[in-house]
Order: structure tokens, then C-alpha cells, then sequence
């Protein structure tokens, strides 16, 4: 049966949640900070007591904060009777409104701001805005497209085409990273539980020869990438990211991040493991 196209615009009540210093530790950790010096680089997202140097939260930080999706008032419990086991996680997106603290508690409501028919499939598009709860202004915005394989066939709205042209030239820089054997092992502690990165027998049901990487993982290796070409490691420069996964990463493979900057305030990126394109159509938006 296909996905239920009414649930377009369904929103869920505001969830409060918070989180700490340790928290922006272990998600720094999880995206592979201080791993090549880790005692002369990127200790400002390392450590929270080095002489001299504030802790900071890394951008890409806010797509594991402001609660989950799920749960009964989630807007995602309207769409049906759809099998989850066939949605994919196609691209992610964040804005910024303001640096990250270390510290905080926000309010985040969550809606799904537009269904389209892909033949087929059906794309969800799931954004999720938190306020901080310190002043009531906006602190970052998540937003999410979701490919559900099987749940199409209704006939709808097929939605923009938002693909990038980005140039054949060289980038501007080429920023690498590798990722650890164990780094799925490690990015899960931030919430993404799924075994398909945990588990080899589950993700051998899904045709991997060993657990994959977090999409979400590999973005963050790369929203590091960014902050520090594009950005001078400086995040309240760092004011969006959007990027579409194309290809599964392996823990313990090589990264390899090209931005090029287009001179008004965006960067165009795609991020490589070997010769394969993983994450594409990556805009950045800097200050």
C-alpha cells in the first residue's frame, strides 16, 4: 500500500532535550578529531580543560541533537503501515541559526514538510527546527530526505530537481581523514543504535560484508573537513551543510573531502572513499 500522502504537514508537539560537555567530546571523538595529533589539533572540540582554549561544539553536531523522530507523536507515525527495513537514508541538511554551546537544553518540533512520488518510491522530507530554550530563538534546523523503496505509485507531486553541477577542476583543497577500524563502534554511542553498523550478521542480511559506517558519520568527517578549509576552524562561520549519501562507507576507509569555494559565502564538496563518490551534492554555506 502506498505511503499516506496526507501526512504532508503533520507536526509533532515541542520535545525538550539537552546535553553537556561530554557529549560534544564524544560526538568530536566519534567523528575522528584529534586523531592525527591529538594533542596539537582540534583540542578546542577534544578537550574541556586545556590551557588557553574554550571548548567548542562542532557544526555537524546538531544532526544527533534536538530528540529523535520517533515515538507516537512523531509526524512519521502518520504515514502509514511502511516497511522502515526499505527506507534509505538519501540526504541531509543543516542550518545553523547560531553556534552550537556545549551546554544547552532546546525545544524541537519536528514536521514533515513535503511528500513526492519518485515512480516507485515515495521521498519524505522530515525537518526538525530547536529553539534554545535560554532565549526562545532558533538554534538549528535538521532536515532530512527520506527514500521509502515500494511506497509510491500514487501519483503525485514528483518535487523539484535539486541536483548540483559541480566542476570537473580541480578543488581548491583536499582535505583527508582516515576513519578507524572500530569508528561505527564509536559513532553509535552518540544514538544511532542500528545494528546494521554494530552487528555482522544483520548487515550481512542487507548484502555488506561487515557493518558500514553511519552515513552521519561520514558526514560529520566531513563537515570537519569544511570547517577547516572553508571556514578557518572557525564554527560561527559555519552556517549550513547539505549533502546527499551515494555510496556506503566501510570503517577503516580512507576519506578524501573537495570542496571548491565559489566566492559568494558557498563551497561545492563531494567527499571520496578511494575512487567512490559517498557523499555528493554538498553545498556549504559559510560566512
Amino acid at each position: 500500500m502506498p505511503i499516506n500522502p496526507d501526512a504532508a504537514g503533520s507536526e509533532s508537539q515541542p520535545r525538550e532535550s539537552s546535553w553537556d560537555s561530554k557529549a560534544c567530546l564524544l560526538y568530536a571523538l566519534g567523528v575522528g578529531a584529534g586523531v592525527s595529533d591529538p594533542t596539537g589539533f582540534e583540542l578546542e572540540f577534544t578537550t574541556e580543560n586545556t590551557g588557553g582554549v574554550d571548548q567548542r561544539a562542532l557544526p555537524t553536531m546538531a544532526v544527533v541533537l534536538g530528540g529523535g523522530a520517533g515515538g507516537p507523536d512523531s509526524p512519521m507515525a502518520k504515514l502509514g503501515d511502511v516497511n522502515s527495513a526499505k527506507m534509505v537514508h538519501g540526504e541531509q541538511g543543516i542550518v545553523l541559526h547560531k553556534p552550537l554551546p556545549v551546554e544547552a537544553t532546546v525545544r524541537a518540533t519536528s514536521k514533515i514538510a513535503a511528500i513526492y512520488a519518485k515512480g516507485k518510491a515515495a521521498l519524505v522530507v522530515l525537518e526538525s527546527t530547536a529553539v534554545d530554550t535560554a532565549d526562545d530563538q532558533p538554534m538549528f534546523t535538521n532536515i532530512s530526505k527520506l527514500f521509502f523503496r515500494d511506497e509510491g505509485g500514487w501519483g503525485g507531486d514528483r518535487g523539484p530537481t535539486d541536483s548540483i553541477e559541480i566542476p570537473d577542476s580541480d578543488p581548491d583543497h583536499v582535505v583527508s581523514y582516515g576513519t578507524r577500524p572500530d569508528q561505527a563502534l564509536l559513532y553509535r554511542l552518540n544514538g544511532d543504535r542500528n545494528p546494521l553498523h554494530s552487528d555482522p550478521s544483520f548487515a550481512a542480511m542487507g548484502g555488506f560484508p561487515k557493518p558500514i559506517l553511519h552515513g552521519l558519520c561520514t558526514y560529520g568527517f566531513t563537515g570537519r573537513a569544511l570547517l577547516q578549509a572553508g571556514c578557518e576552524s572557525a564554527p560561527e562561520r559555519f552556517q549550513r551543510m547539505d549533502g546527499r549519501f551515494s555510496s556506503p562507507v566501510m570503517p577503516g576507509e580512507q576519506l578524501a573531502i573537495h570542496p571548491r569555494d565559489q566566492g559568494d559565502g558557498t563551497a561545492l564538496f563531494r567527499t571520496f572513499a578511494g575512487d567512490r563518490v559517498v557523499l555528493d551534492n554538498g553545498v556549504l554555506g559559510y560566512a
